[in-house]
C-alpha cells in the first residue's frame, strides 16, 4: 500500500509564524494606544457623555522596532489635549530592550557595520548611519562614565602596560599609546582600574596616567608590575614613592635573549628560569651569579652585563608571601586583556583619532570586566601582610 508522504516547507513554516507573531503584537499595541486615549478622554470612540474631557481628531502612524519585527502602530489624535501613553515614549522609535541589546553589542566589541547587518536580520529594519552615530555617543558617555569611576577599594597589586594602535594623523598613520591598569582588590578579584590615551610611554604620558588614578582614589598600592620603562620608574617614585616596582621577568627574558645568538637561546632560557626557580631570595641571587659567571664562560658579555645589572629588579617579588609570586612575578595577568583587546581593534585597522581608539579599548575592558574574568578570585588575600616583609 502506497503511502503519501507530507513534506512541510519549514522556512515558510518560521516566516508565517513570525508574521503572526508580528502582526499580534501590533494589534495588542494598538489596542492599548486606544485604551489611553479613552483613558485621556473619559469615553470610548464615538461615545457621546457628559463628562467626556475631549474628542478624537484621528491618528497618525509611527513605526516602531520590537524582537518580533517592525510594527506599525496607530496613534491616537486629541482635539484639546496632547496623548501621551506609557507604552512608548515621545520619539522613541525602538523598545528599550533592544536599544539596551545594540548598546550591549557595540560594548561588547561588535563592529558597526555588524550591528546593523544583525538588526536587519533580527528585526526586518536596519540602522541608519544617524543612529548608529546617536548609539555610539551614548555609548561613550557610558565608557568614559566608567573611566572615570571612584576607585573605593584596596588594590596591593597594580599592573600596569601600554599598547600601540594606528590612528590618523592627519592625512598621515602612526601609532598612539594607550596605557592600561589592571589591580588586584582586596578580595582577590581582577579589576580594570584605568585606561588613558598617551602620545608615548613617556615619563609625562605615565606621570599624567598614574595621577589621573590617584585623583580616582587609587591607595594600598604595595606592588606595581610592569616592563621595565625608564618613563614609567620615574613617574612611579613621584606618584608612589612607598610602592615596589617588579620588573616583568618574562619581559627581562626577551631583552636577554636580544643579545644571545639564536643556537644558545634554549639553554640561556633554562639558566634564567633557574634563577627565578629558587626557593627564596638569597638561594636567588647566588644562582644569579653562577648564572653571570656562565654566561661569561660562555663569551656572553653583553647578556652577562645585562643580568648583572638588571636582574635585582626582577627578583622584588620574592618580599611578598610566597604564594603570590607566580602571579606577580610577570606581567601575564595582563595578556589575557591584550588579546582581547588585539581581536576587536584589529579589525578597524586605523582609528580616525586617538579617543575613538580609547573608547574601542575601554568598551572591550569593560566588557572584560562584567564577564566571569572579573568576578574569579585571582589571588587569596586573606593573610596578606599589611606592610612589605622585611629582608636582609
Amino acid at each position: 500500500m502506497s503511502k503519501e508522504i507530507v513534506q512541510l516547507n519549514e522556512q515558510a513554516i518560521r516566516t508565517e509564524l513570525k508574521e503572526l507573531v508580528r502582526l499580534s503584537v501590533e494589534e495588542v499595541l494598538n489596542g492599548l494606544l486606544d485604551a489611553e486615549a479613552d483613558r485621556l478622554t473619559n469615553a470610548q470612540k464615538y461615545e457621546r457623555t457628559e463628562g467626556r474631557q475631549d474628542t478624537r481628531a484621528g491618528h497618525y502612524p509611527r513605526k516602531l522596532l520590537t524582537t518580533a519585527g517592525e510594527v506599525e502602530l496607530e496613534v491616537p489624535k486629541l482635539r484639546t489635549l496632547t496623548f501621551e501613553t506609557a507604552i512608548i515614549q515621545r520619539y522613541q522609535r525602538r523598545e528599550a530592550s533592544i536599544e539596551e541589546a545594540l548598546v550591549e553589542m557595540y560594548l561588547a566589541g561588535v563592529s558597526t557595520r555588524r550591528i546593523e547587518d544583525i538588526t536587519s536580520l533580527l528585526w526586518d529594519a536596519k540602522l541608519s548611519a544617524g543612529t548608529v552615530s546617536r548609539l555610539n555617543g551614548k555609548v561613550y558617555e557610558q565608557i568614559e562614565a566608567w573611566r572615570q569611576r571612584p576607585l573605593t577599594g584596596i588594590y596591593p597589586y597594580v599592573y600596569l602596560d601600554g599598547l600601540y594602535l594606528k590612528r590618523n594623523w592627519g592625512g598621515t598613520y602612526g601609532n598612539v599609546a594607550i596605557l592600561v591598569a589592571m589591580a588586584v582588590n582586596e578580595r582577590g578579584e581582577r579589576e580594570v582600574i584605568g585606561a588613558e590615551e598617551g602620545m608615548k610611554e613617556d615619563k609625562e604620558s605615565w606621570l599624567s596616567f598614574l595621577r589621573h588614578l590617584k585623583e580616582r582614589g587609587l591607595k594600598g598600592t604595595q606592588l606595581f608590575i610592569g616592563d621595565k620603562c625608564l618613563g614609567l620608574i620615574e613617574a612611579l617614585s613621584e606618584t608612589y614613592p612607598q610602592a615596589r616596582f617588579q620588573r616583568c621577568i618574562v619581559h627581562f627574558y626577551r631583552n636577554i635573549f636580544s643579545v644571545v645568538p639564536r643556537g644558545k637561546v634554549k639553554l640561556v632560557a633554562a639558566m634564567l628560569k633557574a634563577i627565578h626557580a629558587q626557593e627564596d631570595k638569597t638561594a636567588a641571587i647566588e644562582k644569579m651569579q653562577d648564572v653571570i659567571n656562565k654566561l661569561k664562560e660562555m663569551k656572553l658579555f653583553e647578556a652577562a652585563r645585562k643580568v648583572e645589572q638588571t636582574g635585582f629588579e626582577t627578583l622584588v617579588y620574592m618580599d611578598f608571601r610566597r604564594e603570590h609570586w607566580r602571579r606577580i612575578r610577570s606581567n601575564n595577568a595582563m595578556e589575557r586583556l591584550n588579546r582581547e583587546i588585539r581581536r576587536r581593534t584589529r579589525a578597524v585597522g586605523a582609528f580616525p583619532d586617538g579617543h575613538s581608539a580609547l573608547m574601542l579599548v575601554c568598551a572591550r575592558l569593560r566588557y572584560m570586566q562584567d564577564s566571569l574574568w572579573g568576578q574569579k578570585t585571582y589571588l587569596n588575600m586573606q593573610h596578606l601582610e599589611e606592610n612589605l616583609l622585611s629582608v636582609s
